[in-house]
């Protein structure tokens, strides 16, 4: 079996692979202190937690976006797995066309995403991530990654609103009964979830514009996303596996399996 290992900057998503089978997944917080002992009893507490063996995983991919975490990471995997990782960097086979400035900048979350979304649906394809940034990407027809925009992410932009305002309260991320608040709380939430998937709906039609055709797919992943996707009005697959996904695509092309 695989472990795949999706690093964000606010969650650590783990995912078992047997076969094509994704057979578990876990999620768990981001925490750049940890020693790579302590991340690997991390990953062992979400093995007995799901009542899965971790001496079934021979290899590990690792896609990470903390780079403060990721050797961390990777000697707690290679724990686990009795070999070192594949982490995705610079010189790793994606067989993804990068064509933006410098492609050596972009994220590994990114690159994993496109990936998947190259092999799984038709193109081109929009991807939408809502995790703690809101990033939209564009992936061409002849499967290369274009570019993408970046956002702060919903939690971000909540956090930012109750810290910066002495009247405004945290709030739970849900959508409200209607658009237009009559107190404080549904204001907040209708701002946000109604906002950003406005947002979402216009950056859509501006990238299906610079396109030059509409995307014959957009899929949505991250944490938030089912949340706000849900409120908006173009049709967005769901598919909260998607890095993890491509990772494992990635970890084929790189062991010469596909």
């Amino acid at each position: 079996m695989l472990l795949a290992i999706d690093a964000g900057n606010t969650n650590l998503t783990l995912g078992v692979f047997e076969g094509e089978q994704l057979r578990l997944r876990s999620r768990l917080a981001t925490d750049r202190s940890l020693t790579p002992d302590q991340l690997a009893i991390q990953l062992l507490d979400a093995f007995r937690l799901h009542n899965a063996d971790p001496t079934d995983c021979g290899d590990a991919v690792i896609g990470s976006v903390v780079s403060e975490l990721t050797g961390s990471l990777a000697e707690a995997a290679q724990k686990l797995a009795g070999k070192p990782p594949l982490v995705l960097a610079p010189g790793v086979k994606t067989h993804l066309n990068i064509r933006i400035d410098n492609p050596a900048q972009l994220g590994a979350d990114l690159i994993a995403a496109a990936v998947a979304a190259k092999a799984l649906y038709p193109l081109p394809c929009l991807i939408a991530d809502l995790g703690t940034a809101t990033k939209i990407s564009a992936v061409a027809a002849d499967g290369s990654f274009l570019g993408c925009s970046i956002s702060a992410g919903v939690g971000i932009s909540l956090e930012a609103l109750a810290a910066r305002t002495s009247q405004l309260p945290r709030i739970a991320l849900r959508a409200p009964g209607r658009c237009i608040g009559t107190n404080s709380i549904e204001s907040m939430q209708s701002g946000t979830v109604f906002g950003t998937a406005c947002m979402i709906d216009g950056m859509i039609a501006r990238m299906e514009q610079e396109l030059g055709a509409p995307a014959a797919t957009v899929v949505a992943t991250g944490g938030l996303a089912r949340e706000i996707t849900a409120h908006c009005q173009h049709e967005i697959i769901q598919n909260e596996d998607l890095c993890l996904l491509g990772l494992r695509e990635i970890y084929l092309k790189n062991r010469g399996i596909s």
